[in-house]
């Protein structure tokens, strides 16, 4: 062998010991986390935004959207339609429990879904969403990530039937009043998803999982506005456009205020935590939920994750912003 060739072996030997060394300097890819959402989309539109942002946050991976709250049927015609229109139909779609009278209502985002056939979805669709909930956990071969962003009966009916999920997933809810009430009110109050069903959250807030929720202290002072609500408007991504469609569908008699600023994103908040919690400020609390839908601090209640403030909501809304418009 020529010395010209040794020279150029010896340098290609060094060469791919160096992007290999590299390589293992940089650590393996951190894989997705496993997400299910579970959700009464339809009523206010921040779970709209919510799934949109799960579906632009490549650190989850999310496997299943259950409906909670009733109106299961007008609920998944939503979430099929949005996962089809964001190219991802591989989601498995799952009706949850019925809840009193609310079986075939529907609600602000209804003429979007007019004439929406849920048996004509691509994907998989459950008629037994609990099932399916548990089946997604139980089969998992690492821990799921439930993020719930609404009243929970089907989440309280999965943990009746199978309460040994929790010890397999963790819990993220947007849920409760702690400090605050509704825009940064300076008393705490009964908060919705909490006081709709208050005996299944107090059902799914003693469950053996690991805990966090971001109260109205945190999730009820996020709203797009200006430049930063534009861009998400003007967006051509074919999740925002969606989005926005359905936004300026439920506005209803007031289609301008979609022109100018988002609603309360209060979901958005527990979308973001199921990823990370950098710009959070995070308490460990005890939290006992009240039978008239209050959420207390307790020492001696279960012990969870509270995002109690903010430390940069600028920059949560910037990234939303970025992440909606088709940036990472």
């Amino acid at each position: 062998m020529h010395i010209e060739t040794l020279t150029f072996v010896a340098l290609c030997l060094l060469l791919t010991g160096n992007l290999l060394g590299a390589a293992e300097a940089a650590g393996p890819k951190a894989a997705r986390i496993p997400v299910i959402l579970d959700t009464d989309i339809g009523d206010d539109i921040d779970d709209t935004w919510a799934l949109a942002l799960l579906l632009k946050s490549p650190e989850v991976d999310l496997k299943l959207v259950v409906t909670d709250q009733g109106k299961a049927a007008y609920r998944a015609r939503i979430i099929a339609k949005f996962l089809e229109r964001a190219g991802r139909t591989d989601v498995g779609v799952g009706l949850g429990t019925p809840v009193g009278n609310l079986a075939d209502q529907g609600g602000g985002q209804t003429p979007w879904v007019q004439g929406y056939d849920l048996k004509a979805y691509p994907g998989k669709v459950h008629e037994d969403g609990v099932k399916a909930m548990i089946d997604t956990i139980m089969n998992a071969p690492q821990p799921v990530t439930v993020i719930a962003i609404g009243p929970v009966p089907t989440l309280a009916a999965a943990l009746e039937r199978q309460p040994e999920m929790a010890k397999r997933a963790r819990f993220v809810g947007m849920h409760g009043s702690v400090r605050r009430g509704y825009d940064g009110a300076k008393d705490p109050c009964p908060e919705y998803n909490v006081k709709a069903n208050a005996k299944a959250c107090q059902k799914v807030f003693t469950a053996a999982w690991e805990m966090t929720i971001t109260p109205l202290d945190t999730c009820g002072l996020v709203h797009l506005r200006g430049e930063k609500y534009a861009k998400v408007r003007d967006s051509k991504d074919p999740v925002a456009a969606a989005l926005i469609e359905n936004y300026r569908i439920w506005c209803g008699k007031d289609p301008q205020r979609a022109d100018k600023a988002s609603s309360t994103l209060f979901d958005t908040v527990a979308a973001y935590l199921a990823f990370t919690d950098e710009l959070l400020k995070i308490e460990s609390l005890g939290i006992r939920v009240t039978d008239n839908g209050m959420t207390v601090i307790d020492p001696a209640a279960k012990v969870m994750r509270v995002a109690t403030e903010w430390k940069d909501m600028a920059a949560f809304e910037d990234l939303l912003v970025k992440r909606l418009t088709g940036g990472q």
